[in-house]
């Protein structure tokens, strides 16, 4: 496929007594899991991007064409797109740059994980045995957590390719906007490397929230991954949506030529792992849309004059 411009990955994953994102303590030591008024139990956008870049951490500390890129920890996120992967696809906001230089939109962006029905929870009683009587000790404490028995959880990836390791310039004239720049900051093998760790990542996700001794994983049941000829998140209500809607969402890419890869590990002819082997290999073949036109154009984002 020529052009690809977005790349949307819809996943249904299933997940047994998790407080995969916690919420506030209710009363005194009643730990609460977050859940909407609807009952449904969801785990919020910030937690799914700290679980993908954990999780894109780690792919990419084994990647051969690693070099020297690195993700850098969420609360010290560099400007250096064309080695950081945290800055070039989660973005920063640097407000002492005092300009377009010290902010970057994500190219990356994800929706918070829901449960496709209303969730049964369960109240954990947690107790802290006094085993010591020396003066000092700690108390014996009781406590209690809640967790969600058994839900199916839906969300949602989405890469912005057409920003991915590039910024965007808007030339001025006196008060007037008269030109707009794109720098690219590596080459076209490295954009594709950050899009494939990107892929590899959304079915490697672990580290959610106390889940230091709960081994609860996030990763896909059901997967839709789209190559998309727009910048276009519609697919993404794939698995909510009944049998009519979801064949017309399908006829829709077809008829702008997208391509699409389904896996469903419990019904159907292709796996979940199938339908990423067929994504690599299609992106293996593709090329992703490129508004600089090439790679003669290649600079750190320090060396860019924003004025």
């Amino acid at each position: 496929m020529e052009n690809i411009k977005g790349i949307l990955v819809s996943i249904v994953a299933p997940m047994d007594n998790h407080i995969a994102n916690g919420g506030e303590k209710l009363l005194g030591n009643a730990s609460s899991i977050k859940r909407r008024n609807d009952g449904k139990v969801y785990i919020s956008g910030q937690m799914q991007r700290h679980v993908l870049f954990s999780a894109l951490d780690r792919i990419n500390l084994t990647d051969s064409g690693k070099e020297n890129t690195y993700v850098s920890n969420g609360d010290g996120i560099s400007n250096a797109i064309e080695v950081d992967l945290r800055a070039d696809m989660g973005g920063f906001m640097h407000p002492s740059a005092g300009s377009y230089s010290g902010r970057r939109t994500a190219p990356l962006s994800v929706t918070p994980a829901v449960a496709k029905k209303a969730s049964e929870i369960t109240r954990d009683l947690l107790v802290r045995l006094k085993v010591n009587e020396i003066d000092g000790s700690r108390e014996q404490a009781l406590a209690t957590k809640e967790m969600s028995d058994s839900d199916l959880m839906i969300m949602n990836f989405f890469l912005d390719i057409t920003t991915l390791s590039i910024t965007k310039i808007f030339r001025y004239k006196g008060e007037f906007h008269v030109n707009t720049e794109y720098i690219k900051h590596v080459n076209e093998k490295e954009r594709k490397r950050r899009v494939k760790l990107f892929l590899e990542a959304t079915r490697s996700m672990t580290d959610f929230a106390n889940q230091a001794r709960n081994a609860v994983s996030g990763e896909p049941q059901k997967v839709l991954i789209v190559f998309d000829s727009k910048l276009s998140r519609k697919a993404s209500r794939y698995f909510e949506a009944e049998q009519k809607e979801k064949s017309n969402l399908i006829a829709e890419l077809d008829e702008r030529e997208s391509i699409y890869f389904i896996g469903d590990d419990t019904a159907g002819e292709k796996s979940v792992n199938a339908a990423y082997k067929d994504a690599f290999t299609t992106l293996e073949k593709s090329i992703l849309f490129d508004p600089c036109n090439g790679d003669d154009n290649i600079k750190k984002f320090n060396e860019i004059v924003f004025k």
